[in-house]
């Protein structure tokens, strides 16, 4: 049975682990995604400006390899499956041309942990795919644990967070979804919910201060027991 997207550009809510699912969806569509040069998957640690502009170049190229299988697809597609953690405004911003008018062989799949904190402006360009068996990434912080913890107990919480690998890098996926989680909880309540919403705004730039922005978000948010 086959499978047909709507639109070129989807945004899906998830991390690496949905790579499989969204490989197994185009090859229900009729696009053969193993060893073909039209399929490219890229995992990012972060999504610069500089990732924007190769993929902007990579989408304005023509596709080499064979048609696909499918009668609704009379042309090659070239697909461009991008996962990381966050998106720089400035990347966002470079891609709105080439979303708002994509090749019409080309396909885009973006695979955040929360797609509600990109640029609307990409949003607005972007149908919302949701994966049947999407495997969710949890948090390592327990967001109703952290909402009733004092404000000290709540910073000592933040360290697994804010630890980094051998590479000096941070699991930038897990802090955007501890953070979409604590939103969750809150729900309507004002209070807090604006130190929430700068930490997602800011955090994926390039240079975000992550320790400083989660800490105002470990002392502003209210105690909720």
């Amino acid at each position: 049975m086959q499978t047909w997207l709507v639109g070129n550009v989807h945004l899906v809510a998830g991390n690496e682990s949905s790579i499989p699912e969204i490989c197994a969806l185009l090859e229900r569509t009729g696009i053969k995604v193993q060893a073909n040069p039209d399929v490219y998957v890229r995992a990012y640690d972060r999504f610069g400006i500089a990732e924007a502009r190769s993929l902007r170049e990579r989408a304005s190229l023509r596709p080499v390899g064979d048609a696909p299988s499918s009668p609704r697809l009379r042309r090659a597609q070239r697909v461009f499956v991008i996962v990381t953690p966050g998106m720089t405004s400035e990347a966002q911003n470079a891609l709105l041309k080439t979303l708002e008018e994509p090749p019409a062989d080309a396909l885009f799949f973006f695979v955040v942990p929360a797609p509600e904190t990109l640029l609307p402006t990409l949003r607005s360009r972007a149908q919302t795919l949701a994966l049947n068996s999407l495997s969710e990434e949890e948090s390592s912080i327990d967001a109703k644990t952290f909402l009733a913890a004092s404000p000290q107990k709540r910073l000592d919480m933040l360290k697994p967070l804010l630890e980094k690998d051998e590479d000096e890098k941070r699991d930038m996926g897990a802090v955007i979804n501890f953070l979409s989680s604590l939103e969750a909880l809150l729900g309507k309540t004002p209070e807090g919910l604006h130190a929430i919403y700068r930490a997602r705004k800011y955090i994926g730039d390039k240079g975000a201060l992550v320790k400083p922005l989660l800490e105002q978000v470990a002392l502003l948010v209210p105690v909720l027991k």
